[in-house]
């Protein structure tokens, strides 16, 4: 049985994540914008999940989120699965966000980050991020790069955790619309199997998935140049440094 933590899991994806790892008997830690938001899975907090509270578009909340999650105990993996598809807190949700969460929670053994098929239209260039992080001139495309990227060098960072990015593909949620035509179910799944699997293909590192498949992302994000000033940059917003 392992314990994951799954941001933004009050709908979507990351909801049906949680939902498939609380059915196999894991242990989950589900994450809410608001309390108010976190009424939303009681379903899932009467099954057993504990519950983490935090607006990850502000950098101090987040913090209070990884407070959180350190108290209730050791993790075997995080999926971070919130983001948001337009506005001006892009970057920070995206991009920010999992990079905080990833230096403050205590090390798990596995690490997926949400990133999307939308990723390879993306920008290498970080010009738009600015001082204050931002990054107003930062597209949906260019956080999915990102992540991507920051996916990947924690797994070449940290060869002793499992760190990998899935690409859920465009499907019926709030954020895909009504109309999206991809399988909600074969969405979630890859994250699901990634967090908890003991199969050969689940155990790897630098990974970008789509649907359970090992598939070749935008080549920036293999671009160790590219990785080590996005790093830099995200130290320099958030007080933290990857090590």
């Amino acid at each position: 049985m392992a314990r994951i933590f799954i941001t933004g899991s009050t709908d979507g994806l990351g909801r049906a994540t949680a939902r498939t790892l609380l059915d196999q008997g894991h242990d989950v830690v589900v994450h809410a914008r608001s309390t108010g938001r976190l009424a939303s899975v009681r379903d899932l907090l009467d099954r057993g999940a504990l519950g983490a509270v935090g607006d990850l578009s502000d950098i101090e909340e987040t913090r209070g989120v990884a407070d959180q999650v350190n108290r209730a105990g050791p993790l075997d993996a995080v999926v971070h699965n919130a983001g948001v598809l337009g506005g001006a807190h892009v970057f920070q949700v995206n991009v920010v966000a999992p990079y905080l969460l990833t230096t403050l929670i205590q090390r798990p053994r596995r690490l997926i980050y949400l990133s999307s098929g939308m990723h390879h239209g993306g920008s290498a260039d970080l010009a738009g991020i600015d001082r204050d992080g931002a990054a107003a001139r930062v597209s949906y495309s260019d956080s999915k790069l990102y992540v991507t990227a920051l996916a990947l060098v924690v797994a070449r960072l940290w060869p002793d955790v499992l760190s990998n990015a899935v690409d859920p593909g465009w499907v019926p949620t709030k954020m895909g619309g009504p109309n999206a035509p991809d399988d909600l179910r074969l969405g979630h799944l890859t994250q699901a199997w990634l967090a908890v699997s003991e199969d050969p293909e689940a155990l790897t590192s630098g990974g970008y998935w789509h649907h359970q498949r090992r598939q070749q992302a935008h080549r920036s994000a293999y671009d160790e140049r590219l990785q080590t000033e996005l790093l830099d940059q995200l130290a320099r917003i958030t007080g933290e440094r990857l090590t």
